[in-house]
């Protein structure tokens, strides 16, 4: 089948290898005979209703997300509609912050998020940076681990009962304090993890085709025809040894 990824900003938001992300993406689902259109949406571009089955917004530095901001806020009522829809969505970063309520910015300069995930980001003094491992459970018991890089000054505060991608097992996460990373709403995640995150992720980035394949189909999403992942699980393995023995400390 085809699916469609809309690729939001690829033009401003785009320093943590966010184009691996969709390399990887597109490969995994050519591997199991589907074809995966990407799409860009960037300023004055709209997000309408059926057009997706996944949205990607990936990261910038603060001058680029005070560039995307307003424009984003204009998309804000597609980017609800489609993740309601069932619409998979992965942000990340810069795009994980300007997904939640509101960023405000070293010189406290406050831009305008979309809400789709609930919780609002501050700019601390010190930045987070390192490699981080997590503990997540995207399906009712089934316990898995993402490994990736983060690099970002800001203090992410969830809303009390907000649901994480996961448990800090090694880094940072959110702000250095709850010990919970990312975010979940339904099929919409948002995250600090890069580097880029899907390759050393595998497992991670056919949960993501799954959501967008059962929002093509209709039904409820299923697990993928397994891949060779002996180099994917090489690499995951590297990022998550590096984690658990540095740790989380201030840069």
């Amino acid at each position: 089948m085809k699916l469609r990824i809309g690729h939001l900003y690829p033009d401003y938001l785009n320093i943590y290898a966010d184009r691996g992300n969709i390399a990887v993406l597109s490969r995994r689902a050519a591997w199991r005979g589907h074809d995966l259109e990407v799409n860009t949406l960037t300023v004055g571009d709209a997000v309408r209703p059926g057009e997706h089955d996944l949205l990607y917004v990936g990261g910038g530095q603060d001058r680029e997300q005070a560039l995307v901001a307003r424009d984003l806020a204009a998309k804000g009522d597609g980017v609800h509609d489609a993740v309601e829809a069932g619409v998979a969505l992965l942000a990340v970063c810069g795009g994980y912050q300007l997904l939640g309520r509101s960023y405000r910015d070293l010189h406290g300069v406050e831009l305008p998020g979309i809400g789709v995930f609930p919780l609002e980001t501050v700019a601390g003094q010190r930045r987070m940076i390192g490699d981080v491992l997590l503990e997540c459970e995207l399906e009712p018991g089934v316990r898995r681990t993402v490994a990736g890089f983060e690099n970002h000054a800001g203090r992410t505060r969830l809303d009390p009962g907000a649901l994480p991608l996961g448990r800090v097992v090694a880094g940072f996460g959110n702000d250095g304090e709850s010990g919970y990373e990312g975010c979940r709403v339904g099929r919409a995640v948002g995250t600090y993890l890069h580097g880029p995150l899907l390759p050393r992720n595998p497992w991670f980035a056919d949960w993501l085709l799954a959501q967008a394949i059962a929002h093509v189909t209709g039904e409820e999403p299923t697990e993928l025809p397994a891949l060779a992942d002996d180099l994917e699980a090489d690499a995951h393995a590297v990022s998550a040894r590096r984690a658990e023995t540095r740790g989380g400390r201030f840069s």
